[in-house]
């Protein structure tokens, strides 16, 4: 029998991540991260793979949380980032053959989103800029008191913003000097340089509406800083942008529709002077792109043949494809399919080779060398395989429920040892959103239940990305409607099978899937455990503490509060507390933003009231976002007891 994946994979998985290739592309730059158990703290370093003559790899820098390393265009130096002695990013140096690395910047905001000049003289990035930043020298054990201006005074994972925003600064890659070239209100980042290295175009929040809505927009400004030009008219969001080799357009991963915002269903624009975006990708794939401006996007290469190259995902999968720029969707086509999930690209100078980060549901990430121009790959990495080897994954199945006019995807983890003479239990796993997806990837969650003899149904209803923008859109509005139906008629779908234990059901979701969760067992009984986690549980108190509660709230839940309370109160979990029959465990971090922690303490307060069987489990200083980038402990702790109280309840294995 194979050993299950335990709780404590945390400390024992290998990541990579921001992949860069040399120009000649024949040195890959990367980063690589493993908890270490002794001090309970992630380390990372860069690494760099000799692709050309089969050198090998090595660690290529000494410090122990370096990250995104970039090559320079002259393939001369490697930017990457380093933690100050107050953990602030910033940008350090190499030369690409080795030595003593440099610290280049010193800025009290710290670094993100890095960009080199074309001329490889410069850098840009991003870094907050706080009028009410402490002084170095502040005495922390001197409070201060803080002062809210704005609804978006605080972010999720980034804590209290105030009047802080996030401006585009370059830094010369000599001597350091850093001067900033936007200001204003609105968070500024993706910097990337024209051609010509005179002006960098940037994505930018700052509409008048920020504070009430979601938009993004395309800018360009000087490299020396000034005025700014808005690029992106007849946009509503932009995730990511790149210029071709001749400077007179760009190219944007974004959406032209208020509800459909890029990074849930995006599309590949050409935007130039005078004209309306030119879209040139079809509703059939999203093209993959971050939450602007905060978040990185996976690289856009325009090619002097006139192709713009990219990642899109469709059904949970992903591909590079490459579009005609003067095309309006028609010339868009598959270079290389993926197997999985991609979360990064680079590119060599001409374009003809890529290396792409895929997890798979056997791996949660590795790097593959493409091949752009015949489409044959290659895995140079493998960094989990005794692991895994000893551990193997579940094994992923997938099957369709039509209903409403949708096919609705589902995708099924059956244990190594799975046999389908023998019945197991089942646990329902609900993603986040509600317009997330679950993938051809590796998800902890899953693995550890499904390898410890669960079989996990995980679903994309109506509302998940990469199924088009109608299927994605059919959830506003109507959170525990149509959703709710997809999921229960797939559930019971599974339940035909003859190996799945119906007397042994769970349940479980993180955000939107945490409030489905507790929406289902406010609605349905048939469940044996429900673990809900960091839920939407009241919509009406939602609205005003979550970091997101009005731009994303009136958007989803059909209007404000004032115009909207009586919708809010009937698709509030909180309303059908007393149906609960289900044992529930409610787990949330304490400094969660985005689905505050009330949320769970109002759910666990009722359900206890009335006399239900709940437990309440507080995560110390984390964010909404700690189980992909929280402590190591915590993390662990999460999915040991999320196992546990299956295992308690509906009894793992067959």
């Amino acid at each position: 029998m194979s050993r299950p994946i335990p709780p404590d994979l945390v400390y024992d998985l290998v990541g990579v991540s921001s992949p860069s290739l040399s120009p000649d592309g024949g040195s890959l730059a990367f980063a690589r991260s493993r908890v270490d158990k002794d001090s309970m703290e992630t380390r990372s370093a860069v690494f760099v793979m000799d692709l050309a003559g089969g050198g090998g790899c090595a660690r290529f820098t000494a410090g122990d949380n370096d990250t995104a390393p970039r090559f320079s265009p002259d393939g001369k130096r490697v930017a990457f980032v380093r933690p100050d002695e107050r953990g602030r990013a910033q940008i350090w140096v190499i030369p690409a053959d080795g030595g003593e690395a440099r610290r280049l910047t010193n800025i009290p905001g710290g670094v993100s989103d890095m960009a080199w000049s074309p001329d490889s003289s410069a850098l840009a990035f991003a870094s907050d800029v706080d009028p009410d930043r402490a002084p170095d020298d502040h005495d922390p054990k001197i409070p201060r008191v803080k002062v809210a201006r704005r609804i978006r005074y605080r972010a999720d994972g980034l804590g209290w913003r105030g009047d802080a925003f996030r401006h585009v600064f370059v830094a010369d890659a000599e001597s350091g000097e850093t001067r900033q070239i936007t200001d204003g209100e609105g968070d500024d980042g993706a910097p990337a340089w024209s051609p010509d290295g005179k002006r960098i175009a940037f994505i930018s929040d700052r509409r008048a509406d920020r504070e009430i809505a979601t938009h993004s927009d395309v800018y360009t400004v000087s490299a020396d800083g000034g005025d700014l030009t808005r690029r992106s008219a007849g946009l509503s969001t932009v995730a990511a942008i790149a210029w071709p080799p001749d400077g007179d357009a760009i190219a944007a991963v974004g959406s032209d529709d208020d509800f459909a915002t890029a990074g849930w269903q995006s599309w590949l624009f050409v935007l130039r002077d005078g004209r309306a975006p030119l879209r040139i990708t079809d509703d059939s794939i999203s093209v993959a792109g971050g939450y602007a401006p905060l978040v990185a996007a996976p690289e856009l290469r325009w090619t002097a043949d006139g192709r713009i190259l990219f990642i899109a995902d469709a059904r949970g999968r992903s591909a590079i494809y490459a579009a005609r720029a003067d095309s309006d969707g028609g010339g868009t086509r598959a270079v290389w399919e993926s197997g999985g999930l991609a979360s990064a690209m680079t590119f060599d100078a001409g374009a003809r080779r890529a290396v792409a980060l895929i997890a798979s549901p056997e791996s949660p990430g590795d790097l593959h060398r493409v091949d752009l121009d015949g489409g044959a790959s290659e895995k140079i990495t493998d960094f989990n395989r005794e692991y895994l080897a000893e551990r193997p994954p579940a094994r992923m199945e997938k099957f369709n429920v039509n209903r409403g006019g949708f096919e609705v995807e589902s995708r099924v983890f059956l244990p190594p040892d799975f046999d389908p003479e023998r019945r197991y239990p089942a646990v329902l796993d609900i993603h986040g959103g509600p317009h997330g997806v679950f993938s051809d990837s590796f998800s902890p969650q899953q693995q550890v239940l499904a390898t410890a003899g669960y079989i996990v149904l995980a679903v994309n209803p109506r509302g998940s990305s990469t199924y088009g923008a109608r299927f994605m859109k059919a959830v506003l509005g109507d959170w525990g409607g149509e959703d709710y139906l997809d999921i229960i008629a797939s559930l019971d779908a599974l339940c035909e099978r003859d190996y799945v234990d119906e007397r042994r059901l769970g349940i479980t979701g993180y955000s939107y899937g945490g409030f489905m969760s507790a929406w289902i067992i406010g609605h349905d009984a048939r469940f044996g455990a429900a673990v809900v986690g960091a839920p939407c549980i009241n919509l009406s108190s939602m609205y005003g503490t979550s970091d997101i509660g009005v731009r994303f709230g009136e958007a989803q839940w059909g209007g404000s509060r004032q115009d909207a309370l009586d919708a809010f109160l009937e698709r509030s979990p909180l309303t059908y507390a007393p149906n609960v029959q289900t044992p529930v465990l409610l787990m949330h971090g304490e400094d969660d933003a985005r689905c505050p922690i009330e949320q769970s303490e109002q759910y666990f307060t009722a359900l206890k009231r009335m006399g239900k069987e709940a437990e309440f489990v507080r995560f110390p200083g984390c964010s909404h976002g700690f189980l992909r980038t929280g402590h190591p402990k915590m993390r662990e702790e999460y999915l040991a007891r999320l196992l546990a109280w299956m295992d308690e309840r509906i009894g793992g294995g067959a």
